[in-house]
C-alpha cells in the first residue's frame, strides 16, 4: 500500500502537489482598514452558540483590505511570486466566550486557491472574490504616500457583483490599527458528515493568533464606505450606521497553529 504525503490535499507520494505546506506560515502586507458601527442585532445573528456579543461596543465592525505576500518556512514561494502574492478582504466583529473578548472573521474573500485552503484549516470562511486597493509608493505621482493627506481607495467584488467600496484619507499617526481586530480570533472549523443527515463530522471552536507580529507606523484618518447587496452575499446586512474611521499599516505576521476552545455543540446546521 502506498504512503501518501502532504499537509493538505491532494496528497501524493512526494507531497509536492499539496495546496499548502505545513505551518508556520509567514505574511507581509499592507492593511487598509475601515471601522464602523452597525446594529448589534445584525452581529448577533452571525455568532453561533456559545459565542455572545462583546460587552463593549457590540456593533463595531472592521472591514480590512489586505495586499499580502506570504510563504512557508522554506521561503521558496517568494521566488515564484504567483504562489506567494494574493489579496483579500475580510470582515471582523468582536464576541465573547467565557468572559473573554475575541475577534471573529464573519466574512472573507480571497483571490487564490491556496489562501482558501489555509482558511479551511484556520476556520476562516473564505470565498473567491476580486479585491483591489491603492498601493503606496515613495516616488512618482501615480501613488499616495503613507502619511498626512495620503488617500487610498479599495473595492471588493464576488461573482461579478460589487460588494463594497471605500476611501480612506490619512490624517495623523495612530497608536493602533483600530480596535475591532485587536484580539485573538474565535473561529469555528466545520465539516458536514458524508452521510445524509449525519450532522457535522468536524465541529470545533478554536482560538488562534499570530505567533509573532511586527508593524510599521499606523496612520488613521477619515473614511467613507458603501456596501452593496448581491444574490448570494449578506455583507450589506451589516449596514453602516456610523463610520468610526480609517487606518493604514504595513505588517508582518507569523502564524503557527491555534488552541481548541470547545468541541461540538456549536448549534450549527
Amino acid at each position: 500500500m502506498a504512503t501518501v504525503r502532504g499537509f493538505f490535499t491532494p496528497k501524493t507520494a512526494t507531497g509536492r502537489s499539496s495546496l499548502v505546506p505545513a505551518p508556520p506560515w509567514y505574511y507581509s502586507g499592507d492593511l487598509l482598514t475601515v471601522e464602523y458601527r452597525t446594529d448589534p442585532a445584525r452581529v448577533a445573528e452571525l455568532l453561533p452558540e456559545p459565542l455572545t456579543l462583546a460587552e463593549e461596543d457590540p456593533g463595531a465592525v472592521a472591514i480590512i483590505w489586505a495586499d499580502w505576500q506570504s510563504c512557508s518556512g522554506s521561503k521558496e514561494e517568494l521566488l515564484d511570486p504567483v504562489r506567494s502574492q494574493y489579496k483579500e478582504c475580510f470582515v471582523v466583529v468582536r464576541c465573547a466566550f467565557e468572559g473573554r473578548t475575541f475577534s471573529r472573521c464573519v466574512y472573507i474573500w480571497v483571490d487564490k486557491d491556496f489562501a482558501i485552503a489555509r482558511g479551511m484549516h484556520q476556520g476562516y470562511p473564505k470565498k473567491l472574490g476580486s479585491i483591489h486597493q491603492t498601493r503606496p509608493y515613495s516616488y512618482g505621482q501615480a501613488a499616495p504616500r503613507v502619511g498626512e493627506g495620503g488617500t487610498f481607495g479599495a473595492t471588493l467584488a464576488a461573482a461579478d457583483r460589487r460588494l463594497a467600496q471605500a476611501v480612506v484619507r490619512l490624517r495623523e499617526p495612530s497608536e493602533t490599527n483600530g480596535f475591532v481586530n485587536g484580539h485573538p480570533m474565535a473561529h469555528n472549523r466545520w465539516l458536514p458528515s458524508i452521510e445524509p443527515g449525519g450532522g457535522l463530522a468536524l465541529d470545533e471552536l478554536i482560538s488562534s493568533a499570530g505567533q509573532s507580529f511586527e508593524g510599521g507606523q499606523a496612520w488613521k484618518g477619515d473614511a467613507e464606505i458603501e456596501l452593496f447587496d448581491a444574490p448570494t452575499e449578506e455583507l450589506a446586512a451589516l449596514r453602516v450606521e456610523e463610520v468610526i474611521g480609517g487606518y493604514y499599516r504595513q505588517v508582518g505576521v507569523v502564524w503557527n497553529g491555534g488552541t481548541l476552545l470547545r468541541s461540538g455543540g456549536s448549534g450549527a446546521e
